[in-house]
């Protein structure tokens, strides 16, 4: 294993260091380990918070910034944070009007966000959480009840981002995060494994002649194993897992603050159809290069196109990795007006910058 690293126990406090010194509108604490936005606490909006394992980078510490999050909880690679991050961020961010908490569906970050959620409540803080699950690939997997939470989160965190700075509050940011997410759908594939420091070996195994169609982004199993295709074959499946995936109704958890505990809500996510506007983005799972990201995004275009979706903006790079994995994700978001503004509204994190 040859990896840019110093010890294996310090990988993620040395991340952390490295992008604060790099990025003067972010600051980071060690104990508990969370990153902030430098202006906080801000006292005229609600402070938007997530977290999850190391190891997809830039997400979640790399959008903490203007029009994006005030703060980030990252956990040890692959790993939830725990609640007492959670916590301390959230206090540290909470100029006042409230938290909102944004929670991929993992076994471990539901758990501890849930814990912090109940613990701001006991402290008087205004808290709300909204999970995501936007995963077709499976239901549940190696590390959750129900689908996984990817991609559909980093655009979530820019639209609802942007709305808290616009002056949203708490209620109208999490109404707004829960459509995000019932608006979107992702799929991913990988072409290798990818390597955790601490383990020294790959996380799963794989022919040089296979891929794992479906996987999740810490190398779960998807929906098969097969030999490995064409950019435009592969594009043309994933798209084909999201665009006919169905109507998809679940129960999730919400908090209740006002009875001070968590109630059950049913949430329906619709299916995509033609006339349809989207937000999409072609993700690198952290070894694929932007060249072949461009190839899945050509194709991914032309299936658009003869199925009547207008693209109306998107995303092609590395925004939620899977270390040194190589492989992709495809994101699709049905946007509406609210959500059009708030997605090109300005944004000044060190993983997503423009409008400034």
């Amino acid at each position: 294993m040859k990896k840019l690293i110093n010890k294996v126990d310090d990988v993620v406090v040395e991340q952390m260091q490295g992008m604060a010194a790099a990025h003067a509108g972010v600051k980071i604490n060690l104990e508990p380990k969370y990153m902030y936005r430098s202006d906080s606490p801000i006292s005229t909006k609600v402070a938007i918070v997530s977290g999850g394992g190391s190891g997809h980078e830039p997400m979640h510490c790399g959008f903490v910034g203007m029009g994006m999050l005030d703060g980030a909880c990252p956990g040890e690679m692959f790993t939830s944070p725990t609640p007492d991050q959670m916590l301390e961020c959230a206090k540290q961010v909470n100029g006042g009007p409230g938290v909102l908490f944004l929670v991929k569906n993992y076994t471990g970050d539901v758990m501890n966000f849930d814990m912090a959620t109940e613990m701001l409540h006991e402290e008087g803080i205004a808290v709300q959480s909204i999970l995501v699950d936007d995963d077709v690939a499976v239901k549940d997997s190696l590390y959750t009840a129900g689908r996984r939470g990817v991609g559909t989160t980093v655009l979530m965190e820019k639209i609802v981002g942007a709305a808290a700075e616009a002056g949203y509050n708490l209620d109208q940011c999490a109404d707004l995060a829960r459509k995000v997410n019932c608006s979107g759908r992702s799929m991913g594939m990988a072409l290798t494994s990818c390597i955790v420091p601490a383990g020294g070996k790959p996380n799963f195994e794989i022919g040089d002649d296979e891929i794992e169609f479906g996987v999740g982004i810490h190398g779960e199993p998807g929906r098969k194993r097969m030999k490995h295709t064409t950019a435009d074959e592969i594009t043309s499946m994933l798209v084909s897992g999201i665009l006919e995936d169905e109507n998809y109704t679940r129960t999730v958890r919400e908090w209740d603050r006002i009875k001070g505990d968590w109630e059950d809500k049913v949430i329906t996510s619709d299916a995509l159809k033609a006339g349809d506007e989207v937000i999409v983005m072609v993700n690198s799972l952290g070894g694929t290069p932007l060249s072949e990201l461009y190839v899945v995004y050509k194709k991914l275009a032309e299936i658009c196109e003869a199925k009547g979706i207008k693209i109306v903006e998107k995303l092609v790079g590395a925004y939620i990795t899977s270390l040194e994995m190589q492989g992709c994700t495809i994101t699709m978001v049905k946007a509406d007006a609210e959500m059009k503004k708030f997605w090109n509204a300005p944004v000044n994190t060190p993983g997503l910058r423009w409008g400034i």
